[in-house]
């Protein structure tokens, strides 16, 4: 009998060190899983941040070619005082194009409304009720076409040119990702009196 007493030790000593592996292994597993989990909430953030990155340099570069298309309409001789405007007009059409007198109340409140001028690339591809806005396989479809408005700021200081503020508006894949950018277009005769002879 005496024999039969230490195996009973040893098997109560050896179930103790057993079932603390088993706790430790199990707040590791723990551990794990929450590391897990918010590794994966990250890369949905991340994933959700190039996507808006990505949309807001769209609109920014359809802004930049409404933009660059006024500035070169100007640039065919086209600048005069203007009229004021108050339509929305189709400038894929150079010819309808025009210079407005009255400034855009607010840039930034989209679409300008009652006057502008919707300019449509040709490769560019716009939203519509069986191709959504965004990218779609292999197109990507802006939400709206961009528009652009030109304003006749007077003269310059010198005398000797018009000055034209040029604004362009572009839109992502959703009204809601929109860029406005302006600039101020100098347009001037070819020759210059210095005054000297």
């Amino acid at each position: 009998m005496t024999s039969a007493q230490p195996a009973r030790f040893r098997v109560g000593s050896g179930a103790a060190p057993r079932g603390y592996v088993l706790i430790i292994g199990l707040l590791f597993l723990l551990i794990l899983s929450l590391l897990s989990v918010t590794m994966f909430r990250g890369f949905g953030l991340q994933e959700k941040i190039a996507g808006n990155t990505r949309e807001k340099q769209r609109a920014f570069e359809a802004a930049q070619g409404a933009l660059q298309y006024g500035e070169w309409w100007l640039g065919q001789g086209n600048g005069s005082a203007g009229a004021a405007c108050n339509t929305v007009i189709d400038a894929n059409d150079p010819a309808n194009l025009q210079v407005c007198a009255n400034a855009l109340a607010d840039p930034a409140n989209l679409p300008w409304t009652p006057a502008r001028a919707d300019y449509l690339p040709p490769s560019m591809r716009l939203a519509t009720a069986g191709s959504p806005g965004g990218l779609n396989g292999t197109d990507i479809n802006y939400a709206r076409a961009p528009s652009l408005y030109i304003h006749y700021l007077g003269l310059s200081p010198d005398g000797l040119s018009m000055l034209f503020r040029v604004t362009g508006a572009g839109y992502g894949g959703s009204d809601g990702t929109a860029a406005v950018v302006q600039s101020t277009y100098q347009l001037g005769a070819g020759t210059k009196d210095l005054g000297k002879e």
